[in-house]
């Protein structure tokens, strides 16, 4: 029926595999830092790379709907980040010097030397510090709901009481729930993402790991692994930052803070979208995306 969750207007059922029908894609694993990792890529390997960044506890199939049209231009690859996702979840802390070791590790298995980077939240802000730590290698910046500059103590807390309930109970209702903070529009809260995310979280080892997946939410390795507003204003790749309106309060500031600070920055205000906007909005969005990293 019309309006169901994962129905279009007209009641055309939406899922990650619809999204993909079309497109020429390749899902694999490569050993990078030693750590099995879930990636995947689509475009022609000679075409400029952009390399997509996933959230706290995420997965690839967020850029779904990103894949198709931005691989017409250029060679996509979005991966599960070490600890994230299908990847190898290693007994260690995930900080953000090992998201960006991590992330070069898997360029350099697939042969890739430069890349645009596009990421949400948490892949904003490995996105933001590889730029710092790899400027040679980092051509632009596509940052959604960015973090990495400040940190309020309410939303760590939050993030990881909603966490740690998912994996100590990953129940349908536990795991939906996840979605209500990430997009705003329930019809686009698809089952199928929701089923991949329960997946992730029913895996023996996602729940031996979550307290290393929430480490940055620790206030004293947060503000260890945070970037100043001195190095925020020292990243040299242009980038497109992303204000989404329905986000929480503490992203939508972040975003419009780095997009002051970041020398060469447009903004593209999604006043209707939350958490995910690529995924919410995904025309709106690769359209402008498309034509960022696609402009000299």
């Amino acid at each position: 029926m019309t309006g169901e969750v994962g129905d279009l207007e007209g009641g055309e059922h939406q899922s990650i595999w619809t999204e993909l029908l079309n497109v020429s894609f390749r899902q694999g694993f490569v050993e990078a830092l030693g750590y099995r990792t879930r990636f995947v890529e689509a475009g022609d390997p000679a075409a400029p790379a952009v390399l997509m960044l996933h959230g706290t506890g995420g997965h690839w199939e967020t850029f779904a709907r990103n894949l198709g049209p931005m691989s017409e231009r250029f060679h996509c690859v979005a991966i599960d980040m070490v600890g994230n996702g299908f990847s190898e979840k290693p007994d260690v802390d995930y900080v953000i010097d090992l998201y960006v070791a991590h992330a070069f590790a898997v360029l350099d298995v697939l042969g890739i030397d430069r890349t645009s980077i596009m990421g949400t939240s948490l892949g904003a802000w490995v996105a933001a510090r590889s730029a710092l730590s790899h400027p040679e290698r980092v051509d632009k910046l596509v940052l959604m709901s960015p973090a990495g500059l400040v940190a309020t103590a309410s939303n760590m807390a939050r993030i990881r009481a909603e966490r740690t309930a998912a994996v100590e109970n990953p129940s349908w209702p536990t795991i939906k729930a996840l979605f209500d903070h990430l997009i705003a529009d329930e019809r686009n809260r698809i089952p199928d993402i929701v089923a991949v995310r329960q997946a992730i979280y029913r895996l023996p080892e996602s729940k031996q790991v979550i307290d290393h997946v929430l480490a940055l939410q620790d206030a004293d390795t947060r503000d260890a692994n945070l970037l100043s507003e001195q190095e925020w204003t020292e990243i040299a790749a242009p980038a497109l930052v992303i204000a989404s309106g329905q986000d929480y309060s503490e992203y939508e500031s972040t975003a419009r803070r780095v997009a002051a600070l970041i020398p060469t920055t447009e903004i593209l205000e999604m006043p209707g979208v939350r958490h995910w906007p690529h995924f919410e909005d995904p025309d709106r969005f690769n359209e402008a995306a498309i034509r960022f990293l696609a402009a000299p």
